[in-house]
């Protein structure tokens, strides 16, 4: 299921919030273009509970929300099913050396949050 909200995004010191007015969520970015991200990721989360609450996610009221004069709308597709297929967890199996494992857990590493990171650096991947 796809669907598109208007969001209102302000300027205020150096960052851009962001204000979803038909759900009364926000989040906010550095730069127009991630306050957008993080905004679909922020509806995407949103929608997605609501699905598992049994609930069901509003259409938006209108995609011309009124705002202020410093700021703007900008509009924000999501597809929810794909949202929730991203946000799926594979459990992956790997081996270390058990030193490496040892003073890994001594350091309280988290695993998973390592391994992310890593294949997103050898990806390309922001």
């Amino acid at each position: 299921m796809k669907k598109v909200y208007p969001i209102i995004l302000t300027e205020s010191d150096g960052m851009y919030v962001v204000s979803v007015p038909d759900l009364e969520i926000g989040s906010q970015g550095y730069t127009v273009q991630e306050a957008i991200d993080m905004a679909r990721e922020a509806i995407g989360l949103w929608g997605i509970s609501m699905q598992d609450l049994k609930q069901s996610i509003p259409e938006p009221k209108t995609l011309k929300p009124v705002c202020a004069d410093n700021e703007f709308v900008a509009l924000v597709d999501v597809d929810f099913d794909e949202f929730r297929e991203a946000e799926k967890l594979v459990r992956k199996n790997c081996t270390i050396p058990q030193w490496l494992n040892d003073q890994a857990e001594h350091a309280r590493i988290n695993f998973s949050a390592v391994l992310q990171k890593a294949l997103k650096a050898e990806l390309s991947i922001d």
